[in-house]
């Protein structure tokens, strides 16, 4: 079967182009990633970066319609913008109100947000059970309304806490937790520590760890049997999950998100099951899975 769409989409397409809008977009892996599973398959198509800056959105998304663009994703800081640019959205991205990819359906700019598949996919294979879990969700950005929206679907979490350095967009995120089923609370990310070993799940959807930045959880206050999941996926061992693993916790790699919702948008756009182990092999490099 996947033969027979493979060669139907390459008869029915030339020169498919694809690409990520952002600010800053440079550091992005999706180009490697994605190129990587085109070229696996044999389809004619290729995917690239561009710099979008905010004041240049609208008019950036008028030139990718121009040029017929086949589908493109949006990372940082668009996700919510870009919804008033778009035509249509599809369920997910109406849940978590953020986009992260679109496809352009004979002229029709559709969003989606497969980031919530992309968080939940790695709990799933786990065969993680949620009844009586309590979670703490680091961060208030677009990533932490993907994370609650796919934590909404699954049944029996006890509460949740969100922990975010300003106020107002953590009671933004609060709002959403409660609309979708939640009992939640707000503390302060310097609180965060005070509170993480009484749950179950700790989640990093902020900036935190990125490049040399320390976590504000050490080992001491992560339990051994937690779990730990950050989204952050560059580097692919952050400090806080050095921490984790210290402790004992079973830790979630970020670059698991990311190839689970840039195979969800490439299956999106091509109707085709996504090629993951090159995609994996391409966002890990020789090194391999880390240990």
């Amino acid at each position: 079967m996947g033969d027979l769409l493979n060669t139907e989409y390459r008869m029915q397409t030339q020169a498919k182009i694809y690409c990520i809008i952002g600010d800053p977009v440079y550091q992005s892996l999706s180009p490697g990633m994605q190129n990587a599973a085109f070229n696996a398959l044999g389809l004619n198509c290729s995917y690239i970066a561009f710099w979008v800056p905010p004041a240049e959105l609208k008019e950036s998304i008028e030139s990718l319609r121009a040029i017929k663009i086949s589908g493109f994703n949006v990372t940082v800081p668009h996700k919510i913008d870009v919804i008033n640019h778009l035509d249509e959205l599809d369920a997910s991205a109406k849940k978590v109100r953020a986009v992260n990819t679109v496809n352009n359906i004979e002229g029709i700019l559709k969003g989606y947000n497969t980031d919530v598949h992309g968080f939940i996919e790695p709990l799933h294979r786990r065969g993680i059970k949620f009844a009586g879990m309590k979670v703490l969700l680091l961060g208030a950005g677009g990533a932490a309304r993907a994370v609650i929206a796919g934590l909404s679907d699954e049944k029996g979490i006890s509460r949740l806490i969100i922990s975010n350095r300003t106020e107002h967009r953590a009671a933004q995120l609060g709002e959403m937790a409660r609309d979708l089923g939640f009992e939640y609370s707000i503390i302060k990310l310097q609180d965060a520590r005070n509170v993480s070993k009484e749950c179950d799940l700790i989640v990093n959807a902020s900036s935190m760890g990125m490049g040399d930045g320390e976590s504000i959880i050490d080992y001491e206050h992560i339990r051994k049997d937690s779990i730990v999941y950050d989204i952050v996926h560059k580097p692919v061992r952050t400090n806080l999950l050095e921490n984790a693993k210290y402790a004992g916790a079973t830790v979630i790699y970020g670059y698991e998100m990311l190839l689970e919702q840039g195979a969800k948008a490439f299956e999106i756009w091509t109707g085709i099951p996504a090629p993951r182990d090159v995609m994996k092999k391409n966002l890990l490099g020789m090194y391999g899975e880390p240990v």
